[in-house]
C-alpha cells in the first residue's frame, strides 16, 4: 500500500497533468473558434455581445427607519442620519 507522501506525490503530479491538458485543449478550442469566426465573418453583436459591457445595477434597500417630522428614511446601512443619532432606533423602526 502507497504511503501518504507517495499519494501526495501522485497528487501533485495529477494536477500538473490536469493543469497542462486544460490549456492544451483551452488554446485548440480558441483556435478553432477564431478560425470559425473569421471564415463566417462573425460579429461579437452576432454572439450575443454588445461592444458595451453592462454595468449591474444595484437596487436600493428598502427603508428600516422613518424620521416621523420629516418623513426622511435610513436603510440601515452606512452612517446613521443626524436626527437618529443618539437615540433609540426602534423608536423609528417601520413596520
Amino acid at each position: 500500500m502507497p504511503s501518504y507522501k507517495q499519494l501526495t506525490a501522485q497528487l501533485e503530479k495529477l494536477h500538473k497533468e490536469v493543469a497542462a491538458a486544460r490549456e492544451k485543449e483551452l488554446a485548440q478550442a480558441i483556435a478553432e473558434i477564431k478560425e470559425k469566426i473569421a471564415e463566417y465573418g462573425i460579429t461579437a453583436e452576432e454572439l450575443g455581445f454588445s461592444g458595451k459591457r453592462s454595468v449591474a445595477r444595484k437596487r436600493p434597500l428598502p427603508a428600516k427607519y422613518r424620521n416621523p417630522k420629516t418623513g426622511e428614511t435610513w436603510s440601515g446601512r452606512g452612517r446613521a442620519p443626524a436626527w437618529l443619532a443618539g437615540k433609540n432606533r426602534d423608536r423609528f423602526l417601520i413596520e
